[in-house]
C-alpha cells in the first residue's frame, strides 16, 4: 500500500473553503469515477473519497486542506503520478479564489 498526504494552507476561510472542497469531489467523481460523500462540521469539512484501490480523505478547515490517501498494491506503482494528479487539481482551484489586489484610486 502506498500512501499520500498533501497539506495546502490558505487564507479563504471555511465557506470560501467550502465551496472548493464541494468543486474537488465533483472533480474526482467526474474523471477518477470516484464515490464521494460529503459531511459538513461546524469548524472541519469531511469529503470521503473511494473506489477500487483507492480510499481517503479530504478534510477542510478555514485555512488548511489536508488530503490523506491509500493506494492499493496495483495503484502504488502509480503513486508519483496520481500524486501529481491531485496536487495539480487542488491548487487550480486554490489559485482560482486568490483575492485581487484591489487598485488604489488615482491621487488628484
Amino acid at each position: 500500500m502506498a500512501d499520500i498526504h498533501i497539506e495546502r494552507e490558505h487564507t479563504l476561510g471555511l465557506a470560501q473553503a467550502r465551496k472548493i472542497a464541494f468543486k474537488w469531489a465533483e472533480q474526482v467523481e467526474e474523471k477518477f469515477d470516484m464515490s464521494c460523500t460529503y459531511e459538513e462540521g461546524t469548524s472541519e469539512d469531511e469529503v470521503s473519497f473511494t473506489r477500487s484501490g483507492v480510499s481517503g480523505t479530504l478534510k477542510v478547515t478555514e485555512d488548511l486542506f489536508e488530503l490523506d490517501a491509500k493506494l492499493g498494491f496495483l495503484l502504488g506503482a502509480f503513486k508519483d503520478k496520481i500524486e501529481g494528479e491531485i496536487v495539480k487539481n487542488l491548487d487550480a482551484l486554490l489559485a482560482q479564489k486568490k483575492p485581487v489586489a484591489k487598485k488604489k484610486p488615482a491621487a488628484k
